[in-house]
């Protein structure tokens, strides 16, 4: 009886080993014994899967593509500084593309928050009108206001009309008489493209926007970062009281100098605009350097 239990254990056991050689051919590619279809196979780069060895791994069962592409939470990356760094760099590249060949340029600011029927727009119109007809582009924020009325008036000249806009908590699209618009997410980027490409500020009424690139352009000039092109202000009316509080009060605190309030020029007519950028590029013609006397 033993031996008999015992050719039966055998046969047990063989049974077994040879069921689990026919799952694991199986498994391994091969038709099993019983004529099933093999276990799924899945190739992921070089490796391959087979049953069920991806789920057992935690691999995805999406293809490497599939997970490439499909829309995913937004990555913490984005919101590192090194991956800012690489937006302000596009920022910088893009509008040197863009603005490189422009040629001359006057920039104008003023109050994005004026009418048509407001006498600043229509001074911003006329001013930009004819510095256009003297062969100028004209430069500006690209929104409403001041900055649509100058994008206006270099169009009716036949000049060429960019707009440099802005990203703000408050939409502002570009005004419709832009010609060339960029734009930006950063400030400092954005008031870079102003300074770089123009030959003269004309600076209208306006508030802190209009404040900061007017002292921007200034001290720019004052430590000698950028050539002395002029600045004018239009509306001596408008800008009267500070320029008072800077000859009353900063002058004689030593803050700033004679030589750094001589850097404005003020006006109410559009004629004398025009003459002041013109008279600038004159001399700054007559001062350029022969190549034999550049080292």
């Amino acid at each position: 009886m033993t031996g008999d239990a015992d050719n039966a254990t055998t046969t047990d056991e063989s049974t077994d080993e040879h069921a689990a050689t026919a799952r694991a051919d199986a498994g391994q590619g091969a038709a099993p014994a019983t004529g099933e279809p093999a276990e799924p196979e899945r190739r992921s780069g070089r490796i391959v899967l087979r049953g069920d060895v991806a789920q057992r791994m935690g691999k995805p069962l999406a293809t490497e593509d599939e997970e490439f592409l499909k829309p995913a939470p937004r990555p913490e990356f984005l919101g590192t500084d090194t991956w800012r760094v690489l937006r302000i760099m596009s920022e910088f590249v893009e509008g040197f593309d863009a603005l490189a060949g422009i040629g001359p340029a006057i920039t104008i600011f003023g109050s994005a928050r004026v009418g048509a029927d407001s006498p600043a727009y229509a001074t911003a119109r006329t001013i930009a009108r004819r510095l256009a007809e003297s062969g100028y582009a004209i430069i500006t924020g690209g929104g409403p206001g001041v900055m649509e009325a100058a994008n206006r008036g270099c169009r009716e000249g036949g000049g060429l009309s960019i707009g440099c806009n802005i990203e703000l908590p408050h939409e502002q699209s570009l005004n419709a008489y832009v010609d060339l618009g960029v734009e930006f997410r950063y400030f400092f980027a954005r008031k870079t493209m102003f300074v770089k490409y123009a030959n003269g500020f004309v600076i209208l009424p306006g508030g802190f926007g209009t404040l900061d690139e007017l002292f921007e352009s200034l001290t720019l000039i004052q430590t000698g970062k950028v050539r002395h092109f002029p600045v004018v202000l239009v509306g001596s009316e408008y800008w009267r009281g500070l320029l008072d509080w800077m000859r009353d009060v900063e002058l004689p605190a030593g803050t700033i100098s004679q030589s750094d309030l001589d850097l404005l020029r003020i006006t109410d007519d559009a004629d004398e605009v025009v003459s002041i950028i013109r008279e600038y590029a004159s001399k700054a013609a007559e001062d350029v350097p022969d190549e034999g006397d550049i080292r």
